[in-house]
């Protein structure tokens, strides 16, 4: 029985570590890319044959990749969007996507979570960032939350794969499961400096929608707000460039 658990524990774990992209170029581009794993790639019934289709089909079956085919409404929904995926989707194996039930067993982290950034620029440069800085990994909810997709792809300029990204259905979840850890919210209105805190073995960052900041509900769970000080009269930054300034601090 309890290997039979196990067991559905590892796949559970294993389709959760997949992500799905659309769109020709796309997965042309990652199928190009031996870095990265392939679990299996969709096709439309309905595509005509050119060039980039004939490219794609060549270099899955280089890579002896599954490949399946669907009606057009069967694939809008694999995709999850109709209109931008062209007739393709490929399923890859993002071994640095897991469960944010992981962090508890870590002993220390730097971490940035995410509460309801939406614009898929933002989450791809801020990726991009943390991947470049100190930071141990992301905390990226599924719910309220721009999700993993060929534009933040592109604006993480390949980096993606290259830092942990932990996912959970909902902020507050994580945060009050963690125990011995300092989770700080940042506010332009904080009177306390980013600068000034002292260093936590376990440390979480929070940073908020791109127009609202962080909620409510998540600075409740916070155990302070900081800001970064502001010269001129200027009140805050980009989300992602303040994602930059931390991950390079810390």
């Amino acid at each position: 029985m309890q290997e039979d658990s196990q067991e559905y524990k590892n796949k559970k774990s294993f389709f959760e570590s997949i992500i799905t992209l659309y769109g020709r170029n796309v997965v042309l581009e990652a199928l190009q890319e031996s870095s990265i794993k392939i679990h299996k790639l969709h096709m439309a019934k309905s595509n005509r044959q050119d060039s980039t289709i004939d490219a794609i089909l060549a270099l899955a079956n280089k890579r002896n990749v599954e490949i399946k085919e669907h009606d057009k409404n069967a694939l809008s929904r694999i995709s999850k969007n109709a209109k931008q995926d062209q007739g393709v989707a490929l399923d890859i194996v993002a071994q640095s996507y897991k469960s944010s039930d992981a962090l508890e067993a870590l002993n220390s982290f730097k971490l940035i979570a995410l509460d309801g950034i939406h614009n898929p620029q933002n989450l791809g440069m801020i990726i991009r960032s943390c991947a470049a800085g100190n930071v141990d990994g992301i905390i990226l909810p599924k719910k309220n939350s721009a999700k993993i997709s060929p534009l933040v792809i592109k604006a993480s300029a390949g980096t993606l794969f290259k830092i942990p990204i932990y996912y959970c259905n909902d902020l507050t979840d994580v945060l009050r499961k963690l125990s011995n850890t300092t989770v700080y919210a940042l506010s332009s209105h904080a009177k306390e400096s980013i600068y000034t805190i002292k260093k936590e073995e376990r440390s979480i960052f929070v940073l908020g929608n791109e127009s609202e900041g962080v909620s409510e509900e998540v600075t409740k769970l916070c155990n302070a707000s900081v800001a970064i000080p502001m010269q001129r009269g200027v009140e805050s930054l980009n989300v992602a460039v303040t994602a930059s300034l931390i991950a390079f601090m810390l």
